[in-house]
């Protein structure tokens, strides 16, 4: 028996209903074989007792009985495959702790090599070839193995999870498409899959540029640091001149600013090494979404792409770095403080290194002119665009968006998005002024305050002798001579706004750790001419250089 077995194929022990190996075989009388139990179920639901192969009716319903030869050979049958399979899986891979296993295996559980979506089964190498070799296996759908194979089941109809609801962005089995989801627009899974994945790829490229871009940043960050060790270099060079010339008057005070500047650097520096920590960070944090983005992307199986998609589809939470500056420390008028602080004996010395300083800012020289279509309608303009001052008469102008029509203001038409810029503006005759830069974007209809978080950095003359900075709140400057000539200097990318009392040679006041983000416009305000107290202008001055080889 087990010899004749060995020439017999699977095939000859299969029941043609259930397509497996037969259980209890029993014989119709146009000599069919089938599982006792299919054949009466199959009588029990039909109209006619006919054979299920050849279609022969029988008048009468037959008596089955057990073949008992039939069952003989099938229990051999399976005891030769049992020891055969036995045989084979030691050559086959047993399934380990996170891989798929197959469901079929009685002894240890080998790994499954395919998993089908109509059985809900997984299949290691031997169990797997039934739905290669036989034809009605064959059009079962095998996709590469996965657990829970009943999650791809619709839960309402025990159907396969098959197509896709865009309205309400599910997969939907058969029956919802024509139940819950009837009037909604359904399509096949792969459609949606497809479109998905397209949809993943863009994904994963604006993640890419996210780290391009934050890659830069973090070139940006470093180049900002070493131009301000540069400066701070320069700055320190600078004092170790004017104090090795005092040599032991001055020695502590030389010890003194070596430490401030050193300090303003290590802060800088602390805060871009900061920000630098943080983009890295992000960037891990996004090389990760991009793998995990690019594996489902790369994924054939429909529904774990579309049950995945939502959660990977947006980048991670991550920090708007767009508007994030390292504010290098101004070491403009650093010697300058340290030397007033020896006012007796370093006055003379403190005199040079202002006119020094006032030379460097003056070198960032630009020619501002008045923008008419922003000047009040109180307001009258030089034919050249330098002077401004304030009329009882109001002009009848177009009320254009950009036209100032509370405050008696002004802007000039050149502005400031990166680097430096200098000019100078004569105030002398005046009562009341405001001078400074201003952001692009600033309101100009109705009542203005002025103040760095409304986007103005200005300074301000009231009452003839009351000099603020407008720096909300306003700080009083308390200076013992009104300037006739300020000198206003903006370095946009330290963040510092600076004001100089020009014919003194003198730093009025600083705007320090600005962020600056939009464009800055020179900024005008003569005041109202308070009958005629206030009357003469605000004149935008050429820079008279000062001489350097003055003592």
């Amino acid at each position: 028996m087990s010899a004749a077995s060995c020439l017999l194929s699977e095939e000859q022990f299969l029941c043609s209903i259930c397509l497996d190996v037969f259980t209890d075989p029993v014989s119709t009388p146009c000599g069919h074989n089938f599982c006792k139990s299919c054949i009466t179920e199959h009588w029990d639901t039909s109209t006619r007792t006919q054979c299920p192969n050849c279609k022969q009716v029988f008048g009468q319903r037959p008596e089955l009985k057990v073949n008992t030869f039939i069952s003989e050979v099938v229990a051999q049958f399976r005891l030769s495959a049992q020891q055969e399979a036995a045989s084979s899986s030691s050559e086959q891979q047993v399934s380990k702790p996170g891989e798929v296993p197959c469901d079929v295996c009685s002894g240890p559980r080998l790994k499954a090599l395919k998993s089908c979506l109509v059985c809900l089964a997984s299949y290691c190498g031997t169990h797997l070839e039934p739905h290669l070799k036989r034809s009605g296996l064959k059009r079962h759908q095998l996709i590469d193995p996965v657990e829970d194979l009943e999650g791809r089941m619709c839960e309402k109809h025990d159907k396969l999870l098959e197509l896709f609801c865009k309205n309400d962005q599910m997969c939907v089995c058969v029956l919802c498409s024509v139940t819950d989801h009837r009037t909604h627009e359904v399509v096949p899974l792969r459609e949606e899959y497809e479109g998905k994945k397209a949809e993943l790829g863009e994904t994963e490229a604006d993640i890419q540029q996210m780290i391009q871009e934050r890659r830069l940043k973090i070139e940006v960050l470093k180049e900002w640091v070493k131009l301000s060790y540069e400066k701070a270099e320069r700055e320190m060079v600078e004092g170790v001149k004017v104090f090795t010339a005092l040599k032991e008057r001055v020695e502590r005070s030389q010890a003194e600013l070596m430490a401030t500047v050193r300090e303003m650097q290590r802060q800088m520096q602390k805060q871009a090494e900061g920000f630098i920590t943080e983009l890295q960070l992000e960037i891990c944090e996004l090389e990760k979404r991009r793998s995990e983005v690019e594996q489902l992307s790369r994924s054939e199986d429909h529904l774990h792409l579309l049950q995945n998609f939502t959660s990977l589809k947006a980048a991670p939470p991550t920090k708007d770095w767009t508007g994030v500056r390292v504010h290098p420390p101004s070491y403009d008028g650093t010697v300058v403080r340290a030397v007033k602080q020896l006012e007796e004996v370093l006055r003379r010395e403190m005199k040079k290194l202002s006119e020094t300083e006032l030379r460097r800012v003056q070198r960032y020289e630009v020619d501002v002119t008045l923008d008419p279509d922003t000047a009040h309608p109180h307001l009258i303009l030089s034919d050249d665009g330098k002077q401004v001052y304030h009329s009882d008469f109001e002009k009848k102008l177009p009320d254009n968006p950009e036209r100032f029509d509370g405050c008696p203001c002004v802007l000039a038409k050149q502005s400031l998005s990166s680097g430096r810029f200098y000019y100078e503006v004569q105030v002398k005759g005046k009562t009341e002024w405001d001078l400074g830069v201003v952001r692009e974007s600033i309101n100009r209809k109705g009542k203005i305050t002025g103040s760095p978080q409304d986007g103005f950095w200005t300074i301000c003359l009231r009452n003839k002798n009351d000099y603020q900075a407008c720096a909300g709140p306003s700080v009083r400057l308390p200076l013992q001579s009104g300037p006739e000539r300020v000198g206003v200097c903006v370095d946009y990318e330290e963040g510092l706004v600076s004001f100089y009392d020009v014919d003194a040679a003198a730093l009025i006041y600083s705007f320090r750790g600005c962020s600056f983000t939009h464009k800055l416009h020179p900024y005008f305000c003569p005041r109202t001419n308070d009958k005629g107290k206030n009357s003469a202008p605000l004149i935008i001055c050429p820079v008279r250089q000062t001489d350097e080889s003055s003592p």
